[in-house]
């Protein structure tokens, strides 16, 4: 009785600190994001279908960067953080699916986490993630360097992303020791480089010829990584599968859960499919490489 009553509590908890995250963004870019001229209306709609019975929200035309940061609750805060991307094809973010519900996923373990509501439709003229990218190394240097205010260890920061917002992931473990843009204070002084990185149904990390994304750069130095990905993912499987192998040929710790079944863009909702039990795996490995005790 006592533990159901303290997951209750730790719940209620969540639903709470996610109110008032909601209400409390951090824009990235205070004088204007690298290279946006014009202020787009942000648009958001549920009537883009369902999944596991519930619909999902979808938002776009998303010109001023933010993150909304999800504090652990104290009873079981770890002093771990994660950076959350939602996917969406680089056109749209699956902001409660694949973000808002992660969050307070992430909370129940102890794990403050940072919902990162990066720049989309893709820019005309520019590579589907090269302005998502200046968002992703400016807000994991943001929270890196506000550690201390939200009580984590500035050791144990890492980023995890959904379909396209995991390949987003996987572009800040390569590329975090240069500036993307222009650097604007001293929060770009502080690093970039994730400590550990989890990806789930990522997309668009293969290229031709059974080779890796050329955008990709994978060295030992990439931090280690977990992959979640479904067999019957069709157009998307190689893509885990290329960057898994790019991973070990570099030496990095790595893990990948390969599921016979479960499609794409689940989220953590429950889809009848046996790869909805991923979370529980992504926690062993978060104990394995002590993120969490």
């Amino acid at each position: 009785m006592i533990k159901k009553w303290m997951f209750l509590f730790i719940g209620m908890c969540c639903m709470a600190n996610a109110v008032i995250a909601q209400n409390n963004p951090v824009l990235l870019f205070p004088k204007g994001a690298p290279g946006e001229t014009i202020k787009l209306i942000e648009k958001a709609d549920k009537d883009g279908g369902k999944v596991g019975g519930e619909t999902v929200l979808r938002i776009t035309n998303v010109s001023e960067p933010t993150i909304t940061v999800y504090p652990a609750p104290d009873e079981v805060a770890t002093g771990a953080a994660m950076v959350v991307c939602p996917g969406g094809g680089y056109n749209i973010l699956a902001y409660d699916l694949e973000g808002d519900e992660v969050c307070e996923w992430l909370n129940n373990i102890g794990v403050t986490a940072v919902l990162l509501k990066y720049r989309v439709p893709r820019r005309a003229e520019r590579a589907k993630h090269e302005a998502p990218l200046e968002d992703i190394q400016r807000a994991m240097s943001y929270v890196r360097s506000h550690a201390e205010d939200m009580n984590i260890d500035p050791q144990r920061i890492g980023v995890m992303g959904f379909s396209a917002g995991a390949h987003l992931a996987a572009m800040l473990s390569n590329n975090y020791n240069e500036r993307t843009y222009q650097p604007i204070d001293a929060v770009d002084k502080i690093s970039c480089r994730p400590d550990f990185c989890l990806l789930v149904y990522p997309a668009y990390l293969d290229g031709g010829n059974f080779q890796l994304a050329q955008e990709l750069k994978v060295s030992s130095e990439t931090p280690p990584t977990m992959i979640v990905q479904a067999e019957d993912d069709k157009s998307y499987i190689n893509s885990s599968l290329f960057y898994y192998y790019a991973l070990k040929e570099a030496g990095v710790p790595a893990r990948m859960h390969l599921y016979s079944n479960g499609g794409h863009g689940f989220g953590l909702r429950d889809t009848g499919a046996s790869v909805n039990e991923w979370p529980d795996r992504a926690e062993d490995w978060f104990h394995e490489i002590n993120i969490i005790e």
